[in-house]
């Protein structure tokens, strides 16, 4: 059971959080994502620690840079140095083993017992993914597109190698809408607003990354982006989702009939 961490847009996740953890037994709870800029890290570790508490084990961490939550109050996403060292720290915190930060010793003694939370990290690009390959225990993917979804696992799983670590023990996981209907153009109307989203990352990804060097599949619907709002993210009917394409729109999210 995801929910967003953009805290000017919907409210805040941390209470809805909490009430799932204790109206609920076996569901699965996180954020998809937080990012380490808008709350201190060791917060951010401290308040899954804590839910990881309540829930009886079933928290995850999702985290990125930092998109709808940052951008909305006047920021940036974190770089991409303090993204690496933010999620390496927050890892091992929100476990209940020792840290340094801020040249401090820390540890949070009353997690240490607590069964371990798993951390996903979000990104598209080459570093962000080489941030998940060396830290987190999965890349959040946010689209269905299975060509993109190969091309990103590759860039993660070749870093953790890199890093040490077994590539295979990286986990996907691929969030986008599901929409099960038989009108196809009603499935398209009502997840358009999905790709939309997913340009903002893209188009920082152009900024950085020359187009050759990333998989058109990712890009190519970017020419006929015009604008967006933020004020409607994640929004169903959003105007800035109508420059998707069909084509588009089938590939980023499950639609069609069961």
């Amino acid at each position: 059971g995801w929910t967003y961490d953009s805290h000017v847009l919907w409210q805040d996740p941390y209470p809805i959080l909490t009430a799932a953890a204790l109206g609920t037994s076996r569901i699965k709870l996180g954020m998809c994502v937080t990012n380490p800029g808008t709350r201190d890290p060791t917060v951010t570790a401290s308040g899954h620690a804590t839910l990881q508490d309540l829930s009886n084990g079933r928290m995850v961490m999702g985290i990125g840079r930092g998109d709808s939550a940052v951008r909305y109050i006047g920021r940036q996403p974190v770089k991409i140095a303090e993204y690496e060292r933010a999620t390496a720290m927050m890892k091992e915190f929100m476990n209940g083993r020792p840290v340094t930060w801020n040249d401090k010793e820390l540890e949070l003694l009353w997690a240490k017992d607590q069964p371990e939370i798993p951390m996903y990290l979000a990104g598209y690009g080459p570093r962000a993914l080489g941030v998940a390959g060396r830290v987190a225990d999965g890349v959040i993917i946010q689209l269905a597109d299975p060509e993109i979804i190969q091309w990103i696992m590759g860039i993660a799983r070749k870093a953790a190698e890199e890093a040490g670590r077994d590539p295979d023990l990286l986990e996907p996981i691929v969030c986008a809408p599901a929409v099960l209907i038989d009108d196809m153009a009603a499935a398209r109307d009502a997840s358009r607003w999905f790709p939309a989203m997913v340009s903002n990352h893209v188009f920082d990804l152009l900024q950085r990354y020359d187009k050759s060097e990333l998989p058109d599949a990712l890009t190519s619907y970017m020419e006929r982006r015009e604008f967006y709002n933020y004020d409607d993210h994640s929004r169903e009917g959003a105007a800035h989702g109508e420059f998707v394409d069909d084509e588009t729109a089938d590939r980023f999210s499950i639609l069609g009939t069961v």
